[in-house]
């Protein structure tokens, strides 16, 4: 789905984006489902957001009420200065939206579906073909642009949805789930049209995913969403470096390893844990600078008499972050079959109609 139209002025100073108390329920099966509790956000203009979090979180559903496809339970969104339920209409017309769905006609050609879109944007038929040319070039679609959509490959309809999104250049982008289900190839091809977009134009957009990878090589800020609720919000190097690296030493007895972990414990913030079997004896410890600590405690051990037979350190990733949050993988997480993100066919249906 790409939602677009003509942008007008925002009503208002601040941030591009602000909620307070958003929430929404849905109703399955006679059970409530509380797909977003109470979502406090501020987007300042520019920003490159991502929504981090697995299959259900509430990413979808949030950006589906930001959007105005969705009404909210409780709570208040402004998107572009414009209320999201009372000023629907002046919402939708500053931003742009790339659903999870492909937003082109099966059997229309790229170039055609562009130069529509461009004019009922209000253009003009040699300004609508000028601004179809520029996207089809600046999302590297022009030697596809007159083939069937149904012809291309994920990848290349992917930019293309992005392009439709982009063709009246509004100043926010939202990006639902942008690279799910295209290859690695394509996936890194879509990431870095969003990265030039973002950086040389200034778009503010957000976007939600479950790929930690895409989270953290192109946004800003990554807001984490589980169960509805943010968990976490910064910069990707600022989240992994607070959770610190973590080093990992081996040693030859079950008793080396037990004096090399008291000692270890007398790092400031160190997090200490004893693995023992019939082969190995392993520390492990999460400290803060932990790649710059590691070869002074090597040393301290080794003149104490437990030296270490192997180190290894290793630095945060994001799936470390949300490990340590909730004490489950991210990673195992999006394998799980159940999706509270989805709504049931009424939800869908008022979102349609919102």
């Amino acid at each position: 789905m790409v939602m677009t139209t003509t942008t007008p002025s925002s009503n208002r100073r601040g941030p591009v984006i602000r909620t307070r108390g958003l929430t929404r329920h849905f109703v399955r099966h006679q059970q409530t489902v509380e797909a977003v509790r109470g979502l406090d956000l501020d987007v300042a203009p520019g920003e490159l957001v991502a929504f981090l979090g697995p299959n259900g979180a509430g990413k979808s559903t949030t950006l589906r009420m930001l959007t105005t496809l969705l009404a909210p339970t409780a709570g208040t969104a402004e998107v572009a200065g414009f209320d999201v339920v009372t000023q629907r209409r002046e919402v939708r017309r500053s931003i742009g939206y790339v659903g999870q769905g492909n937003g082109a006609g099966h059997q229309q050609r790229g170039r055609d579906e562009l130069f529509s879109q461009a004019r009922a944007h209000g253009l003009g038929r040699r300004q609508a073909k000028e601004r179809a040319d520029e996207l089809l070039a600046a999302f590297d679609l022009s030697e596809f642009a007159d083939r069937p959509v149904i012809s291309l490959s994920g990848g290349q309809r992917r930019r293309l949805d992005v392009a439709i999104g982009l063709v009246h250049q509004p100043g926010l982008l939202f990006l639902d789930e942008p690279s799910t289900g295209l290859d690695p190839q394509n996936r890194a091809n879509l990431q870095e049209q969003v990265r030039r977009l973002h950086e040389e134009h200034g778009t503010t957009i957000v976007l939600t995913t479950h790929y930690l990878e895409e989270a953290d090589a192109i946004a800003d800020r990554v807001v984490v969403i589980d169960h509805g609720l943010v968990i976490a919000d910064d910069s990707a190097p600022r989240l992994k470096s607070a959770l610190g690296d973590l080093v990992r030493l081996g040693f030859a007895t079950a008793e080396d390893a037990a004096e090399a972990a008291r000692r270890a414990s007398r790092l400031a913030g160190a997090d200490v844990e004893v693995r023992g079997a019939a082969a190995t004896h392993e520390v492990s410890l999460r400290v803060a600078h932990g790649r710059e600590l590691a070869p002074g405690l090597v040393a301290d051990l080794a003149a104490y008499g437990t030296p270490a037979q192997r180190i290894e350190v290793v630095g945060p990733t994001l799936d470390d972050v949300f490990l340590h949050l909730t004490g489950r993988s991210l990673r195992e997480s999006n394998e799980s079959p159940a999706d509270a993100d989805q709504s049931t066919t009424s939800d869908q249906t008022e979102g349609a109609a919102a």
